[in-house]
């Protein structure tokens, strides 16, 4: 076999690792022992399951190799309780066996990989090496990630969805540094909300945050609001004013739909990012300012530099670091986190159906969820706020119904009614299923006795005919040609 090396040999700086060995062959086990300690692997040994269990229970191992067949257990069964209780530990399968079905069953059970005896010394050291090298990065990774949320705050970011988890990652890394950075996104994503989180947890949190709404000004007041002027240097300049940049010194401005600046603005702003000053409107004088700019769009800005409406040097200069905001369609998780989000804020904000804690205890009724969950939310995070807003307005109760919820999000997909062949409700109907169901059958009713005229269906019914229209569409009712009634 293999001559033990001596404590002296094996200093505590040269250990590489610390491997669990369960096995009840003791000949395995001190052969794979010796071969390990001999590559400065920290070893412990167990000769049967229970062992092996105990050990796992009071201390942690960068690897873990177990024997597939022990007397006391299998080490499938063995896996899958470690699995239950550690999914991150490096998991070798010990087999004397080797098939290949074997094989797929420890590695669908969690094992990260297996060896047959006899093995081959050469290759199992390189594969240990391999397996142990990556679960250190891969926990030091992890260890990463809470550090920098622990370290950083979004306190008005609501997100459990992987892409929302990527973007506040990013988000942590590259707040801290003064680079510019461009945010992608669509019209109600949160891309200012982004921004002010970039700033929030940046050495410049002391300073001014300076919004710019760049799509709202005409390119005179636009450069006068961000430069500032010189009294007299238009009609009206009546005293000196000082421009957004200057407020801004030392902090952050933050260019919302950048996209919009037209292009002689634009060679001032890159003026202004490339040499940190500007001249305000009528002065001869220059003013330095140490100021980061973020810029967002919902524009391609790339189409919008090909078409010659966006500078390209401009572009190059704010997309050093790119941060692309998913819309909500694309991350639906992140729904009822939101909800809940919004149903806080805005029952405090209207003091309602609040607990002895100050948290809102609306919800809503599962059609109204449903339909929640299935719209595609055009105006993202935004649309769905003033969804929630107007729940918490129009409720009586704290169970809120579906008919509170704003036409486009009714009337997206229609009301599905489940029917027999006869045309009745099943017996497991719901109350919305009901409901809606009559509502259907007395609008037909008042269009067959109005000979399928939807105004006179609409006087019958005493609702505008705008509303009877968007009974009908979300009804699925089809709208038949009027007869002729002075046909014999």
């Amino acid at each position: 076999m293999f001559e033990k090396p001596s404590a002296q040999e094996m200093a505590p700086a040269t250990v590489k690792g610390r491997i669990l060995i369960i096995d009840d062959e003791a000949d395995i086990r001190e052969s794979l022992g010796t071969l390990l300690e001999l590559e400065n692997y920290q070893v412990e040994m167990a000769a049967n399951a229970a062992e092996g269990l105990r050990r796992l229970e009071s201390a942690s191992y960068d690897l873990v190799l177990l024997d597939l067949m022990m007397p006391d257990r299998s080490g499938l069964e063995v896996l899958d309780e470690i699995r239950q209780r550690d999914t991150e530990t490096p998991i070798f399968m010990i087999t004397a066996y080797g098939s290949v079905e074997i094989a797929v069953q420890a590695l669908k059970a969690g094992a990260n990989d297996y060896f047959s005896k006899p093995w081959d010394n050469e290759k199992l050291l390189i594969e240990i090496d391999r397996m142990i090298a990556k679960g250190r990065l891969e926990r030091e990774n992890t260890q990463l990630k809470r550090a920098l949320k622990q370290r950083y705050s979004f306190p008005n970011i609501v997100g459990k969805s992987e892409r929302m988890h990527r973007v506040l990652d990013l988000v942590a890394q590259v707040a801290p540094s003064r680079s510019t950075i461009l945010i992608n996104g669509e019209t109600g994503t949160g891309k200012e909300l982004i921004a002010k989180a970039i700033h929030a947890n940046s050495p410049r949190a002391d300073q001014n945050f300076v919004p710019v709404n760049s799509g709202s000004l005409p390119p005179d007041l636009l450069e006068s609001t961000l430069f500032g002027h010189v009294k007299g240097a238009f009609t009206g300049a009546m005293v000196n004013k000082k421009g957004y940049f200057e407020l801004a010194n030392r902090g952050t401005i933050f260019f919302d739909e950048i996209g919009n600046i037209g292009l002689e603005t634009q060679a001032k702003l890159l003026r202004v990012i490339q040499e940190r000053e500007f001249m305000p409107l009528g002065s001869t004088e220059t003013i330095r300012v140490d100021v980061r700019i973020l810029a967002a769009t919902n524009a391609d800005l790339r189409r919008l530099v090909e078409e010659g409406k966006f500078r390209e040097d401009l572009y190059y200069r704010l997309n050093v670091i790119n941060i692309v905001l998913p819309p909500l369609r694309e991350r639906k998780e992140d729904i009822p986190p939101l909800i809940e989000h919004f149903f806080n804020y805005y029952c405090r904000e209207n003091n309602k159906f609040l607990d002895s804690n100050g948290r809102s205890i609306l919800r809503y009724e599962p059609e109204a969820m449903q339909l929640m969950m299935d719209y595609n939310w055009p105006g993202n995070v935004r649309e769905l706020e003033n969804a929630v807003e107007r729940s918490v307005v129009l409720a009586s109760q704290p169970v809120v119904p579906a008919s509170v919820l704003p036409d486009s999000i009714l009337h997206a997909g229609g009301v599905r009614i489940r029917t027999d062949e006869r045309g009745y409700l099943p017996p497991d109907a719901s109350l919305f299923e009901i409901v809606a169901d009559f509502e259907r059958r007395k609008i037909i009713e008042a269009l067959e006795a109005c000979n399928w005229s939807q105004t006179e269906a609409a006087e019958a019914l005493h609702i505008p005919l705008s509303t009877l229209n968007q009974k009908i569409k979300r009804l699925d009712i089809q709208i038949k040609r009027k007869s002729d009634k002075s046909a014999s």
